[in-house]
């Protein structure tokens, strides 16, 4: 089972950013933790490596019904959004499935919040 869905965008990586952040506003998304992979990488292992950010996208509505139904399923939210460069310039932009939860929550209320959650994430993902 795939556990992300996403595109490849041609433009910087930080645009790139800007604009997923923005698109997610637009579904009621914010973001909760930005997590520069790239930059900690560098810092505590010395390692280089392309820009990686993983940005932690947060609808409040959904992850209280979420937490409402399951109150277990905080240890999957936020909904992780991958924003990385490949070696050939351009960025690849990955949003975690959250029919994932689905596979891992055995309460019937899920099912339709990850549905919603990821109908969310797939507008985002065509307007990008």
């Amino acid at each position: 089972m795939a556990y992300t869905f996403g595109t490849t965008l041609s433009c910087s990586f930080n645009e790139a950013i800007e604009r997923v952040t923005e698109k997610l506003k637009v579904e009621g998304f914010g973001i909760l933790t930005r997590i520069d992979v790239s930059d900690t990488l560098k810092a505590k292992i010395n390692k280089d490596m392309q820009p990686y950010t993983i940005l932690g996208a947060c609808n409040p509505p959904l992850a209280a019904e979420a937490l409402d139904a399951d109150i277990s399923v905080g240890a999957l939210l936020p909904c992780n959004v991958v924003v990385r460069q490949a070696e050939d310039g351009e960025v690849v932009v990955e949003f975690l499935d959250p029919n994932l939860f689905l596979t891992l929550s055995e309460f019937d209320g899920i099912h339709s919040i990850a549905t919603e959650a990821r109908s969310r994430l797939q507008r985002v993902l065509e307007s990008l």
